[in-house]
């Protein structure tokens, strides 16, 4: 099982098209196409997972049968995907919170439903390659019970599926299957119940799944966490590690059967997780876990493959996700350089983070730098001169120039030079929907969070455990309009009249002071002196 896991790698998602409800183009993706299909075979991938939900498309009880035209839908992707040479995984996919959630209180008849399901499923698929496998369920979990019965149930529904799977017959006798941990989780007590599983099984041609979307306040921009620091990391190695002890070592191999962040900037506006940050996120998991011998599916809900134009949207992202296949790609400690309004350009000092690669040249643009006269290396401490740099500091504000280091693999470095000035916050009404829109001109700098405490003391909004907020759930940022929103989500989650101290953190280091007081009814933000 670890060679055919081992050959399904790397792998990536067909995420957001069959698992979309009620039907396949309901959350913003096109059909499904063949020519979608090879073209992520010859980008390289060696495996396809195709999330299905089934929920819209199943009759109602006791036979719960399969709508024919979706199985056959289903069945023709399935079949594109392995004319292209690719491995496949198909599962139950949003089920699990539509209907298998309800399982403590409706045990009988999610049973009958989960059984009626996979068994049409494995019909249908009886005598498809070995290529093809089935994973139970995506991320399960059990409303209203306690851990250690949703662990339970979770086996219960693992074990349904193995001897229902097997008892099918024709290439299910030994098809390779893929059973999930409790939420797709690597807490350790997940990853013990599910191995209890295995053990009890005894079945040589299991595979385990988790899913892995980062250290939570990175990967929403939470509790102030806007770079991917040291607890980032030791959070990524840390259930890496667990996982590896847990079942490679023990002989099970593991697909991480999704990962990501959770929320990440795509069009380098530095306001929820910075694309450098991001870059780094990536190139460290990919490499990190496949020398841990895991397989890794890649989520793409259509924001990194262009499903309309089979393109990447971020081919520097590609680029760094393919590296990991053959090395490693450089980094370094930012992508960014603040070029001060009137201060006088000084040398910047970068730290490199090499990963076994040399460092090559270091261009600013289409000119290539000159060593020792525009910058110079010391290990792995490369220093940008100030004369490189003065000439960008004059001029409109924002980005004016990327600098681009490059190294004997892998992809380029690329170090964004903006010149800013103060940014400067505006007056704001609460709007009638309840949020607050404030004009920001943000002269070339770029927010990384917002902090909101009660004048009298206290965190205010979403998230209380720290005053630092949520990108997206408690603010927004919108450089091309110039404004930046507080949601009506964060309002809602304060006490009504109580004056609200914000403090607006800049990926320069600056920090801007604003307060909102007054009534809810009608209020007035102000930017403190």
């Amino acid at each position: 099982m670890q060679e055919y896991v081992d050959a399904m790698h790397p792998g990536w998602n067909l995420g957001n098209s069959l698992d979309a409800m009620p039907g396949e183009t309901s959350w913003g993706n096109p059909p499904v196409t063949r020519k979608l299909i090879r073209q992520i075979a010859a980008e390289g991938f060696r495996s396809i997972r195709i999330p299905v939900t089934w929920t819209h498309h199943t009759g109602a009880a006791p036979g719960y049968t399969v709508d024919p035209a979706w199985m056959a839908r289903v069945q023709q992707i399935v079949d594109w995907s392995l004319e292209a040479g690719l491995y496949v995984m198909i599962n139950v996919h949003h089920d699990s919170r539509n209907w298998t959630n309800t399982m403590p209180a409706n045990r009988t008849a999610v049973l009958a439903r989960y059984r009626a399901l996979w068994t049409q499923i494995a019909a249908r698929f009886r005598d498809r390659s070995e290529r093809l496998t089935f994973e139970s369920i995506n991320e399960p979990a059990f409303d209203g019970v306690d851990e250690a019965t949703q662990l339970a149930l979770l086996d219960e529904l693992n074990v349904l599926f193995v001897h229902l799977v097997r008892g099918s017959g024709g290439a299910n006798a030994t098809r390779p299957l893929v059973l999930t941990t409790l939420k797709a989780g690597g807490d350790q007590p997940y990853l013990d119940s599910l191995n209890a599983t295995f053990a009890r099984l005894a079945d040589p041609n299991l595979i385990a799944t988790i899913h892995y979307y980062g250290y939570w306040p990175f990967s929403v921009n939470v509790a102030g966490t806007t770079t991917f620091d040291a607890k980032a990391i030791a959070d990524l190695t840390t259930h890496v590690d667990a996982a590896c002890a847990a079942f490679v070592a023990r002989g099970i191999p593991v697909i991480i059967g999704e990962y990501g962040l959770l929320c990440f900037d795509k069009d380098d506006t530095g306001s929820a997780v910075e694309r450098g940050e991001m870059l780094k996120f990536f190139e460290l998991y990919t490499h990190y876990a496949r020398e841990k011998k895991f397989a890794h599916m890649w989520w793409d809900n259509g924001q990194h493959f262009d499903r309309a134009t089979c393109r990447w949207r971020d081919p520097e992202l590609f680029g760094v996700v393919k590296q990991s296949l053959t090395g490693r790609t450089s980094t370094a400690a930012t992508d960014l350089i603040f070029l001060p309004r009137g201060v006088a350009a000084s040398d910047v000092t970068l730290d490199l983070n090499l990963n076994g690669n040399t460092f090559v040249a270091l261009d600013d643009g289409a000119t290539p730098l000159v060593a020792g006269t525009d910058y110079t290396l010391d290990g792995s401490q490369l220093t940008i001169k100030a004369g490189a740099l003065s000439r960008h500091a004059r001029g409109a504000y924002g980005e004016k120039t990327v600098l681009t280091a490059r190294f004997s693999a892998g992809s380029p470095w690329k170090i964004r030079v903006r010149h800013v000035a103060p940014p400067e916050l505006r007056s704001a009404k609460l709007s009638r929907g309840g949020a607050l829109k404030i004009p920001v001109a943000f002269n070339g700098d770029l927010l990384a969070t917002i902090e909101a405490v009660y004048t009298t003391g206290g965190n205010a909004g979403p998230n209380d455990f720290t005053p630092f907020k949520e990108y997206g759930a408690a603010f927004t940022c919108d450089y091309a309009k110039g404004t930046v929103a507080i949601t009506k989500k964060f309002f809602d989650a304060t006490t009504a009249g109580k004056a609200i101290d914000f403090t607006f953190h800049f990926r320069s280091g600056r920090t801007v002071k604003y307060q909102f007081s007054g009534s809810r009814a009608a209020v007035v933000g102000d930017a403190a002196k």
